[in-house]
């Protein structure tokens, strides 16, 4: 199995030790609606306490209930019966339970029967309507059935026939049997909340609070092993996210030597294409310089042809031009007019009609000195950028 198959099995199942069917007498008992986990395992204890000529601190003993169910499905045994070879073997198992006691939490259609064989006998497991069985029936095979010599195969069926026929009319109104030959075995643990058990095609799925009930040791003992049981889960999480960390940064670790193979790639290209790039550069630059020479500098007669016009067509006759010049960080779209009218109506009408001009971006008067109808006043004219070209009137 691969790693990662190994990592999505789970953890490896809990150990389970299966005693024989034939050990313990079973007995639906009823409990009272609206009972709690806590009063329904009073409730057991009281019933078996009642019905067994033994005290329950010489029981093994378990049941097996479901919230709102109306009975609890009890199983015991007399601790003598075991002997202590036996019960050493249980040493280390997280369940211990009897075989038929794993198909309890199995989801079945009402009226069903499963009949488990083993190598002492048929256990026939009856479910009348609800998720706890209504019984538990136990038939051991003939002595000459298992092991003798003697055996003939046609009895061995037969008389297995025979104890199957017998289990499934004392069970009563059986609609679906299903036989199962292979002893429930538990699936890798998904985590600490269930464990699944499992039969040829039959799946029983037991909460942690019904596995509790089950177990047939001592409950003080069973509340230490469950807290081991979470320990273990807890370890197995801790050493699954670890993997996963280490998964990641080898990942990542792939990722930067991925990432530097290419930067150096990259690298050697910049290296290689460098000369080539500053000549494209230094070309591209000339060409901007001779662009800028020949076509982006100040124009100031073609400017002063675009203010005035064509036989001085835009300039009204009573303005008269004293200093043309440009101002120091203007640019080279900006002319600055020094002017005088004898006649101050006519700047409004002059600045009104140089905006108008295509190629004009802005139009502004300042300094503005009037006596009577003589003025003096500055003109200060922004051009559209590349619109007035050498030689060309606007």
């Amino acid at each position: 199995m691969s790693f990662l198959a190994t990592l999505r099995a789970g953890p490896p199942p809990p150990k389970v030790a299966l005693l024989p069917d034939g050990l313990f007498f079973t007995r639906a008992l009823p409990v009272a609606a609206g009972a709690t986990s806590a009063e329904a395992a009073v409730q057991v204890e009281l019933a078996l306490e009642a019905l067994s000529p033994f005290p329950i601190a010489q029981l093994f003993y378990g049941y097996f209930w479901t919230p709102g169910a109306e009975t609890a499905f009890a199983f015991a045994a007399y601790r003598r019966r075991f002997t202590s070879d036996q019960i050493a073997a249980w040493t280390g198992a997280e369940v211990v339970l009897p075989a038929f006691a794993a198909l309890l939490g199995a989801a079945v259609k009402p009226a069903t029967t499963v009949i488990l064989t083993s190598a002492e006998g048929l256990t026939a497991i009856h479910w009348e309507n609800g998720s706890v069985p209504a019984s538990v029936l136990f038939r051991p095979f003939p002595a000459t059935v298992e092991g003798a010599p003697e055996a003939d195969p046609a009895h061995i069926d037969a008389t297995r026939a025979q104890l199957r026929d017998e289990l499934i009319r004392a069970a009563g109104g059986s609609h679906t049997v299903i036989d199962l030959t292979a002893a429930p075995v538990a699936d890798p643990a998904r985590s600490d909340r269930e464990v699944t058990f499992r039969s040829a095609e039959l799946v029983s799925h037991v909460n942690a609070t019904a596995i509790a009930a089950l177990d047939v040791r001592d409950k003080g003992e069973l509340a230490a092993l469950r807290a081991a049981r979470r320990r273990d889960v807890l370890l197995w999480r801790v050493a699954l996210g670890c993997a996963a960390a280490l998964l990641l940064l080898a990942v990542a670790e792939f990722g930067l030597i991925g990432g530097r193979a290419w930067q150096k790639v990259r690298d050697t290209q910049f290296r290689t294409q460098k000369p080539l790039v500053e000549k494209i550069m230094t070309s591209d630059a000339l060409a901007r310089r001779i662009d800028d020479l020949a076509t982006k500098r100040l124009l100031p007669w073609e400017m002063m042809m675009a203010v005035i016009g064509e036989n001085k067509a835009i300039l009204p006759k009573e303005i008269y031009f004293g200093r043309v010049y440009t101002t120091p960080g203007a640019g080279i779209y900006s002319l600055s007019i020094d002017a005088q009218t004898t006649n101050v109506g006519t700047i409004s009408v002059y600045s009104t009609a140089l905006k108008a001009r295509p190629g004009i971006e802005n139009v502004e008067t300042r300094g503005l000195q009037a006596r009577g109808d003589n003025a003096t006043f500055t003109l200060v004219i922004t051009f559209k950028p590349d619109v007035i070209k050498p030689g060309a009137l606007l």
